[in-house]
């Protein structure tokens, strides 16, 4: 499979100059990314996390053309996307819902419009993508609405069609279900999925909000003070730091706690009981099997560690 972006040994400073007196200032260079390398191949959907400062926005400046690095190479689509910024800009889409690509006072439809006539896209094609945007976000009684009188979540729908009205191969998203309801949050997610396995399109997603990752994301990056810790798939990631697993058990009659070595009973309600373990140190099927010699089984559960639970220990891993 083609790689949709790739970075190798990219890094990035700055020139800061500061005040030190009355009439003198120092220049002090910093480096925003540090010998960043990694690959996404293309259809993959990526969480892209870090603390603020930690590189995230200048990196991505740099995947979609913004800023060229200092030393390195960045490619997207196999494209420069600071020398090439005109081909590859045709093939990637943004959203950020800190950051406005709608015309302010514009309907809703007329700035779908401009961005069809920025793209180039056909109006036969645009036709089709648009009445597919408006039935899947819901967009229909939106479109003759100025963008200033949009809520939140209707401005955030709106930004996120804008930017993939052009139909883009790779969609750069930064924060896309910020300050959204559950039901918005829903249909944002439902929507990034389907283009991601239906359509084909690489995803590179940064946000703080971990269920985004846990519902979208199969592979994690994680940036910290500027330099990339940790780039795995989230699963393999849940198995290497040895993160603790509950299997909740229904049990066909009540009884004393169980005995399986590599667990512990945390909690015993009737016959049900709840079975904290590592998957490190012991699979779910064994687990299951032991009880099984012990206690008839009617129903059975495995609640995951949450993705929050991960990121903190990959950090506590770092600076231990």
């Amino acid at each position: 499979m083609a790689d949709a972006m790739e970075m190798r040994d990219v890094t990035r400073t700055f020139t800061v100059r500061r005040k030190t007196g009355r009439f003198r200032r120092t220049r002090t260079e910093v480096t925003a990314v540090d010998r960043l390398n990694f690959t996404v191949p293309a259809g993959e959907f990526v969480g892209y996390l870090g603390a603020n400062g930690a590189g995230k926005s200048t990196s991505i400046k740099l995947l979609t053309g913004v800023l060229a690095p200092t030393s390195g190479q960045v490619r997207v689509l196999g494209h420069d996307p600071f020398e090439d910024r005109s081909r590859t800009a045709h093939r990637i889409g943004t959203m950020s819902a800190q950051r406005v690509q709608l015309w302010w006072d514009l309907p809703l439809r007329d700035s779908f419009e401009q961005l069809r006539y920025i793209y180039r896209v056909s109006p036969l094609a645009y036709r089709e993508r648009l009445d597919e945007l408006v039935d899947v976000l819901d967009l229909a009684a939106l479109l003759p609405v100025p963008v200033r009188q949009l809520s939140l979540g209707q401005r955030i729908r709106g930004e996120l069609a804008g930017s993939v009205i052009h139909s883009p191969d790779v969609l750069f998203l930064d924060e896309p279900t910020i300050g959204l309801d559950v039901l918005a949050k829903q249909r944002i997610r439902d929507f990034l999925t389907t283009i991601n396995r239906k359509q084909g399109v690489t995803i590179l997603l940064t946000t703080h909000d971990m269920a985004d990752l846990e519902r979208m994301c199969s592979r994690l990056l994680l940036l910290s003070r500027s330099k990339l810790i940790c780039d795995d798939s989230i699963t393999r990631l849940f198995m290497a730091h040895g993160l603790e697993r509950t299997l909740v058990v229904d049990l066909a009659d009540a009884g004393p706690p169980l005995r399986v070595t590599g667990a512990r009973v945390s909690k015993v309600d009737g016959p049900r009981q709840w079975l904290t373990f590592s998957s490190a140190s012991l699979s779910p099927d064994k687990l299951i099997v032991e009880i099984a010699k012990q206690a008839r089984i009617v129903d059975l559960t495995i609640n995951e560690p949450d993705v929050e639970d991960l990121v903190r220990a990959l950090h506590e891993t770092e600076y231990r």
